[in-house]
């Protein structure tokens, strides 16, 4: 007897037609961000807007009118490329140059790792779901974002995690959207409860000269094969390659890992070398133009992939897991972040940015500590350390805590 979803029709986009309709709900989001401020002033990505856009309309879709089918063959290509960027972004002698502050709120975002994903594994535990879950709606999402939730989605759904995806994109939205509304009031409310000075004279100079605007054009030259652009490019895409050898023995040891970790390491490895040799062209502004570009496309295909319907019986869990979430990173930015970065005016600043980028994404941060120091005076310490460690650093703990969160509960 045939069934009802068998009358449905199926509509398959081939990859050509899957990157085409990605680049229309790019643009899609864009418009959305032009014509709603919040979507701005919250930092919430265009491929998010668009890509939630269409998961918004495929539910309504799915089963009904027509169901679509995405070709994701370019995510995992797009995934690598990103996170290839990551790691050569992460130059030791950056985190030397930002001194005992920097080490000091990069411990405590580690830890933060850990609390998250034990905070989730309790209230998942208190559901009767599955601990995977707690920690997709940990750290995975919450400190990794969206790009994070997503490339650990594999792993967690053969963890045995049904609808990890939806999850993970999920919890980042929120995440990004709590982090950007609540780091302003708690920043604020340390201001007023200790009655913090502003930066003396002395330190406002100093910061202007900080925060002076770098040149943000990118020169491609496009005369030469050897241009720093082509070479930069080049090589990393042999990163990648040697990135994927290094995944593929990591996975033969037993160890599970995303695919992307191999990419992570090597071009931190490289990158580093570089810095001492200079033995190769590592252009980081090349490679962060080309990483955004991946990371765009594979926010967009993922999202086009996304399953809501898979969500419906677990929104209980997930709301409370998320709102316990919200409530941790308060409390700890609120006592222990500020106690141990100085409990002074900058400290204040650094956690409004550690809930910015704890719950969402360093573009959170940065526009809420913004926000913070246009109406209360500058705060040059705050926008050294925070950057360094939400940016390049934590995405390397937050990958290993993960990790062995994983394989202690698989």
């Amino acid at each position: 007897m045939p069934t009802t979803e068998a009358t449905i029709p199926q509509l398959n986009l081939d990859l050509i037609q899957t990157l085409a309709l990605a680049g229309l709900l790019y643009l899609t989001g864009m418009l959305l961000k032009k014509k709603i401020k919040l979507f701005e002033q919250l930092n919430i990505p265009s491929a998010v807007l668009g890509g939630l856009v269409f998961a918004a309309v495929n539910l309504i879709l799915h089963n009904r009118f027509l169901n679509i089918q995405s070709n994701t063959s370019m995510q995992s290509l797009c995934m690598m490329l990103f996170f290839a960027s990551i790691g050569t972004n992460a130059s030791f002698g950056l985190l030397k140059k930002g001194g005992k502050q920097v080490i000091v709120f990069l411990i405590l975002s580690s830890a933060f790792c850990v609390i998250q994903n034990l905070a989730g594994i309790g209230v998942a535990s208190l559901f009767g779901v599955s601990k995977l879950f707690g920690v997709m709606a940990g750290s995975v999402t919450l400190v990794g974002g969206p790009a994070t939730g997503l490339a650990f989605s594999p792993l967690f759904e053969e963890l045995g995690l049904k609808g990890a995806e939806t999850i993970a994109i999920t919890s980042a939205t929120f995440g990004i959207v709590f982090g950007g509304l609540l780091g302003g009031p708690v920043a604020t409310f340390l201001i007023r409860r200790f009655n913090l000075e502003k930066q003396t004279k002395k330190d406002v100079i100093r910061a202007k000269s900080d925060w002076a605007e770098t040149d943000e054009t990118l020169g491609v030259d496009i005369t030469h094969e050897n241009s720093s652009f082509t070479m930069s490019l080049t090589n990393v895409v042999i990163i990648i390659g040697l990135g994927s050898a290094v995944s593929f023995l990591i996975a033969k040891s037993g160890i599970t890992l995303p695919s992307y970790i191999g990419a992570m390491i090597v071009g931190a490895v490289f990158r580093n070398i570089n810095d001492k040799k200079e033995w190769m062209i590592l252009d980081q502004k090349v490679i962060d133009f080309a990483g955004g570009i991946a990371l765009n496309i594979f926010l967009l295909i993922a999202l086009m992939d996304l399953k809501l319907w898979e969500l419906s019986h677990l929104a209980g869990p997930l709301s409370a897991i998320l709102l316990t979430q919200v409530i941790v990173v308060i409390l700890f930015a609120l006592t222990i972040t500020f106690v141990l970065m100085g409990r002074n005016y900058e400290a204040a600043v650094m956690s409004s940015g550690f809930i910015g980028f704890m719950l969402g994404t360093v573009a959170n941060a940065m526009a809420v500590m913004k926000t913070i120091v246009d109406k209360h005076g500058p705060a040059p310490h705050a926008f050294m350390v925070v950057p360094l460690v939400g940016a390049f650093f934590i995405d390397y703990i937050n990958a290993l805590v993960i990790t062995v969160f994983a394989n202690f509960l698989k």
